[in-house]
């Protein structure tokens, strides 16, 4: 059995509260997720990072605001 799906979508406003690395946002419809994980090291970095602050808290270069 083939099953043809035809749709249109038209999005005027879309807000976005949060999505992180594992998140999905998907509009409309799909067959088939695959999940793809990538790691670049665009850095060229070679060993490991230096420490962190104390505690494991560094400053950030920018004052955050907590809202």
């Amino acid at each position: 059995m083939n099953l043809t799906v035809n749709q249109s979508i038209y999005i005027h406003f879309l807000k976005v509260e949060s999505i992180n690395n594992s998140s999905v946002l998907q509009i409309g419809s799909t067959g088939k997720i695959q999940a793809l994980s990538q790691l670049y090291n665009t850095g060229g970095f070679t060993g490991p990072a230096e420490e962190a602050g104390p505690d494991g808290v560094s400053t950030p270069l920018v004052p955050l605001s907590p809202f």
